[in-house]
């Protein structure tokens, strides 16, 4: 056995960070068989002779198994797997100091199935003592090592409480989050060997958030793959604790204090989407669909689904049992907020489960569908399937007429939407028919100017709609857009004016104001908004003139003149004529004394 060992790990550790801060090493290229080269690590060579499979290497902390044969320089043997146990090989745990440091930073170069010859010098093999006469003090080694397999040792608790070792991987990168559904296989037993809790061969299926057996299992299963099995190792702490658990549901009792060791297989999850970002409107992932591409807003979508409340009553269907799919537009408000969100988010051929909350449903108001009443205030779940869908077309994809058209129609569109109240939509219109004839458009010059003119009303729609909403910075924003092409918009002065009057700007409301009156000196509703901000004016002077007083007042409130004062109003106010005359006095008789 190569159990005696010289240097530490950390001590090898510590050793490799010999260069300077932000110094760049170039990687190496790959060993040829028969190549041998100085590792890193001061002193240890590697000679391959077997090249390995894949490029994954072991890492400390994995456990490996190996076949080696440890020679002196001379050749003479001192231990070897392959002459004892009928040619077995020896599993090691990286990293625990079970064998020399140097053979254990040399596995961890390895890839499954390759071998090679290392050399250790004295300090990473067996050091000044050597070994029980068989390795002399200060000698180098060498090492032949095959590299059989490894498992992936996974501390997911950080603490030591939940040791995951890897027995088969998983067949992607994706890991379950906390709001997935999972599909999991296990089996449960304690230290003796005792089997406390086990499912069927078809697993069972739970949400990662609600949690499943025990803590351990929901923290394990977040760092899985699909089609993984590992082994777990799992102190009390993220067990039952110190109490254990009595018998019940299919779970027999766990004595206090138990360590539990859990065979595990993720068979398959459904990833659950939060569209909302507030859980209002989840997405749960039945059949993958095909591609990258979703809709965009504005997108012709084609879609199946049956609706239904919580508690299983169906109340519309489209698609299904002779009923016609529906067809719709994204963004136009022509279904419920939640399904057109989620719908945006869907593939061709995808199916999902979508649950979505009153406040993207049908609100709190008792709605009447095809087939049930919707009581206030219900949660709605939907099983769709996207069908087809086909994309608005985007500004790179059409002509300088199509552009114009499209920004006029889009602008129309949120004017209708502005007269009706709808000002966050109408306000999308104006910036999406700005796009349309932005400046990065190469439009000839009769286009160029419609195009600019059409950019110039959307922008002055677009901050009349972000006034209504009380964003002013927008409103702003825009209105500057608008002021550097036509530096004497009365409109863009107007309603940057107004912005800024909201925002207690009223130094910056009062120059747009005066140039707005110098472009158009009869504008009634600049001159009404002028004697607004004069009101404002006279009520800002008026608290900063009150400030200024009591800032004062509150610097000699100290003083024994300003103290007496107080006393004076105080008694004026809560005490008798007789009692009054006698604090003035007073106060006559101390200010005589001052002075």
């Amino acid at each position: 056995m190569v159990t005696e060992k010289a240097t530490n790990v950390s001590e090898i550790e510590d050793d490799e960070d010999d260069e300077e801060p932000g110094e760049v090493i170039e990687s190496a290229p790959p060993l040829k068989v028969g190549e041998e080269r100085e590792l890193s690590i001061s002193g240890l060579k590697k000679k391959l002779l077997k090249l390995g499979h894949g490029w994954e290497t072991p890492e400390l902390g994995d456990e490996a198994t190996v076949h080696y044969v440890g020679t002196l320089l001379d050749g003479t043997k001192f231990d070897s797997t392959r002459d004892r146990d009928y040619d077995k090989p020896l599993t090691i745990k990286l990293g625990h100091g079970e064998v020399v440091s140097g053979l254990e930073h040399a596995i961890v170069t390895m890839k499954k199935g390759e071998t090679a010859l290392f050399t250790l010098p004295p300090e990473l093999g067996y050091g000044v003592a050597g070994r029980h006469g068989v390795v002399p003090p200060n000698s180098v080694v060498q090492f032949e090592v095959e590299l059989v397999s490894w498992i992936t040792v996974v501390d997911v608790s950080r603490d030591g409480g939940i040791i995951k070792k890897i027995m088969v991987k998983g067949e992607s990168n994706e890991q379950p989050g906390d709001l997935d559904q999972v599909l999991v296989k296990y089996r449960v037993a304690l230290d003796d060997g005792a089997i406390v809790a086990e499912t069927s061969e078809e697993g069972v299926e739970f949400y990662v958030k609600d949690g499943h057996l025990c803590p351990a299992l929901q923290k394990a299963i977040m760092t899985m793959k699909r089609g993984e099995k590992a082994k777990l190792v799992v102190q009390p702490q993220y067990a039952f604790g110190e109490e254990g658990r009595d018998a019940s549901n299919g779970v027999n009792s766990i004595p206090p204090g138990s360590i539990l060791n859990i065979d595990v297989e993720l068979l398959s999850f459904k990833p659950v989407i939060d569209i909302t970002g507030d859980s209002k409107v989840l997405k749960k992932i039945l059949r993958e669909g095909e591609g990258a591409v979703i809709p965009n807003e504005g997108a012709t979508v084609t879609i199946s689904y049956m609706a239904q409340l919580e508690d299983g009553t169906i109340f519309e269907k489209k698609g299904i049992d002779g009923e016609q799919p529906l067809e719709f537009i994204t963004d136009e408000e022509q279904v419920i907020a939640g399904l057109d969100q989620a719908v945006a988010t869907m593939k061709k051929g995808e199916r999902a489960i979508l649950t979505i909350h009153p406040d993207f449903g049908f609100g709190s108001s008792e709605v009447r569908q095809d087939l049930a009443v919707i009581p206030p205030s219900s949660n709605v779940v939907y099983e769709v399937e996207m069908i087809d869908f086909t994309k608005e077309k985007a500004p790179w994809e059409m002509s300088n007429n199509e552009k114009i058209e499209a920004a006029r129609m889009k602008k129309e569109e949120g004017n209708l939407l502005f007269k009706t109240g709808k000002y966050q939509r109408a306000r999308k219109k104006y910036d999406k028919a700005a796009d349309f004839v932005n400046e990065d458009g190469s439009f000839e010059d009769d286009e160029q100017k419609l195009a600019e003119q059409l950019r110039v009303s959307c922008w002055l729609n677009g901050a009349a709609c972000s006034l209504k909403l009380h964003d002013f910075q927008g409103a702003i924003k825009l209105c500057s857009e608008v002021l550097d092409i036509e530096f004497h918009s009365v409109k863009a002065l107007y309603r940057r004016a107004q912005a800024y009057m909201e925002t207690e700007d009223l130094v910056s409301a009062e120059l747009d104001i005066k140039k707005a009156l110098e472009a158009d000196p009869h504008n009634r509703e600049v001159k009404l908004i002028q004697k607004n901000l004069k009101q404002l004016q006279a009520e800002s002077d008026k608290r900063e003139s009150k400030l200024y007083m009591n800032m004062f007042a509150h610097k000699t409130r100290d003083t024994p003149t300003a103290t007496k004062k107080l006393k004076v109003e105080k008694a004026e106010e809560d005490k008798t004529d007789e009692e009054v005359v006698g604090m003035k006095m007073e106060k006559v008789a101390d200010s005589s004394a001052h002075s």
